[in-house]
Formats: C-alpha cells, structure tokens, sequence
C-alpha cells in the first residue's frame, strides 16, 4: 500500500504514534484537558441493553441540584472511532450538562465497557444501533423528557450518528465535531488518494485473514495507533499521537492492552467499505444539523460533504485554527458555547 493510502487509513481509524515524554510535554496544548472533572455535576455508571441484547456501557451526567421531578433535555455522546467514551466524549458529556442537559457518553459495542465480542471489531449497523439504545434508555428514565433527546458525535461517531438518525426520529438534533464519514474514509482515503487497486488489495488481505482466524490462528489486527515514530512520520500522525499515546487522552481499558488499543481488527475492518452515512442524509429534515470541523482539520472534507447533502435547516461552523484533534479536548477552541446554544434551541 502507498504510503498516503496507509496514512489516511491510519488517521480515519483515529490512528496514532508514540514519542518520547520529553517531547509529549513540549508539544501538549495548555488547554487539553481530556480527563476534566466538575464539581457541578454528578456522574453515574450506567448499562442498558441494545435490541441485540448486547450492552451498552455509559456514562450519566446530571446537572447538581437537578429537580427529578421534572423532565428535562438530554444529549448523547459518541466517542471517537478506535477510542472509548474516557476519550473526549466525557469532556463533551460533563461540559454540556454544566450548560443544564442529561448526558450520556457511551462506549460503542466491542469497545470499552460495552460488550461485543471479539473486542475492537468493526460493525458500522451496531455502532448505529448504539445511539438509539441510549434514547431507548435515556427516554425511559423520569426526569428526560424523551421528546428532547439530541445527539453529539466526535469523529467517526458523527457518521454513526447520523447513520442513526436518519431511520431514528427520536433523534431530535444532531451535531458533529470534527466528523469523519468512516465509509469514505476507508473506501476512498483522504482526499480520495486510494485507488481502486488499493482498496482491492486491503479488502482480499481481510478476506484471506478470515481463514485464518476461522481456524483459530491469531487476530490481526489494522490501522489504529503505531507504536513508534521517526523523522519521517506523516503530521497527521504525530497529531494523533499526541492524543492517544501520551498522559494527555491515552486511556487503555479494562481487558484491553497497548498492543491492541485503537486498532480494529483487520478482518472485520472492511465492513467500512460497505458503510455510506450521508446517503438519503436530506431526510432527517426538518431536525436541525450542526456540523463542526477546525478550518485547519486534514477530515474537514467530511463535514462539508455533509453539508452539502444535508437539507435545513443545517450549519457548517468552522473552529478558526483548530486541527481535527483540537476539538477533542482544547477547552478553549471547543465551541461549547455554541453547541449549548444550537441545543437550547432545538431541543
């Protein structure tokens, strides 16, 4: 595979790469601050089933001193593709219930908490089915008004969202951060820089490992995060790196390990190909869209790609000077302002 191709696979798998500590604390953003707490809020773990009878693993959020004897709007959270909801959603989630709203960050099925075997598999359908679980349980409890229930999805969670909404009405707004269309991604690369020949050799790579693990053989595993960089490594992935492999986002959960964190596997990593989020995207109007992507971010393509199929009302909102991963944890670029807003209004 040509270099550019494995690149954009790496970085639409929320890929990654590993430097010195020396080097992690020179370039880590002063305002990161991925592992955020609030005294404001009071947090809860919770799980729930999906219609599979798989489990959901998440995070509740309640603004403190919350009347539950109202009902009141809530927003779900979707982490990164390859990540776990310890991986900016909660950020998301504890910032946005300090703005009044229920919040539910969740861990997509066969990764973090949630259940899914075997572990980091990739399933565009659960994935989706995933969000509205997480209505179906947000919607059952007394204190959500189930008619007020909203969306945040971060990278590759924003097509898993939408690919939600457009079969889930209940779905009532939908916002992006820094989405990647995961379909497109692995289909096509970014900036459409993978022909079809490489596409060919990555799906029968994928074929032939199925035998392989069908027989027992060990799991491979693909994209995600490389485990060591050099002079020569792409920016996207140091930009990455800097996220996932240093104390600022690296989170490995429970059964889980550095080897195998971030990576899918590589014989279930095709199913992406076959994963068009944005097709019949105009039918989730009349609920409102909100795309937000950095004017700097390499996955920008997406969002406007979004945009420009999406029916109203919709809006694309650049981040001036944000990257794609500056809009998952840089407090001061992240505009929580306008997404409070955007919610407020249309919840």
């Amino acid at each position: 595979m040509q270099r550019l191709a494995l690149i954009a696979i790496i970085t639409a798998l929320l890929g990654a790469v590993t430097m010195s500590t020396s080097a992690s604390a020179r370039t880590r953003p002063a305002d990161a601050d991925n592992f955020y707490q609030s005294q404001a809020v009071t947090t809860q773990k919770v799980a729930f089933p999906n219609q599979y009878n798989m489990t959901v693993a998440g995070n509740l959020y309640l603004p403190k001193g919350m009347d539950q004897g109202q009902r009141h709007p809530a927003i779900i959270v979707g982490h990164p593709m390859g990540a776990v909801k310890e991986q900016s959603a909660n950020l998301y989630a504890i910032k946005m219930a300090e703005q009044g709203f229920v919040t539910l960050s969740i861990d997509l099925p066969f990764w973090g908490e949630s259940s899914g075997e075997p572990r980091n598999v990739v399933s565009p359908d659960m994935y989706s089915e995933a969000f509205s679980a997480a209505v179906d349980y947000l919607g059952t409890r007394p204190f959500v008004n189930r008619n007020r229930i909203g969306v945040i999805g971060i990278c590759g969670s924003g097509s898993f969202a939408i690919s939600a909404a457009k079969i889930d009405p209940r779905l009532k707004a939908i916002a992006t951060v820094s989405m990647y269309d995961m379909g497109q991604a692995n289909r096509n690369a970014l900036n459409k820089s993978q022909s079809l020949e490489q596409r060919k050799r990555i799906i029968a790579e994928a074929a032939e490992q199925r035998y392989v693990e069908f027989e027992g053989g060990v799991t491979r595993y693909t994209s995600g995060t490389v485990h060591e960089i050099n002079e020569n490594s792409h920016p996207i992935e140091i930009e990455f790196y800097e996220f996932y492999r240093t104390p600022r986002g690296e989170f490995i959960p429970a059964g889980s390990s550095k080897e195998t964190a971030t990576h899918p596997t590589l014989s279930s990593n095709t199913k992406f190909m076959n994963f068009y989020p944005f097709n019949d995207i105009e039918t989730i109007s009349p609920r409102p869209l909100l795309f937000i992507t950095g004017d700097q971010a390499h996955s920008r393509e997406f969002s406007e790609d979004a945009y420009q199929r999406a029916a109203e009302p919709k809006e694309l909102y650049y981040v001036p000077g944000a990257g794609h991963v500056d809009l998952y944890d840089r407090v001061s670029l992240i505009p929580f302002g306008k997404l409070a807003a955007f919610f407020t209004k249309n919840l």
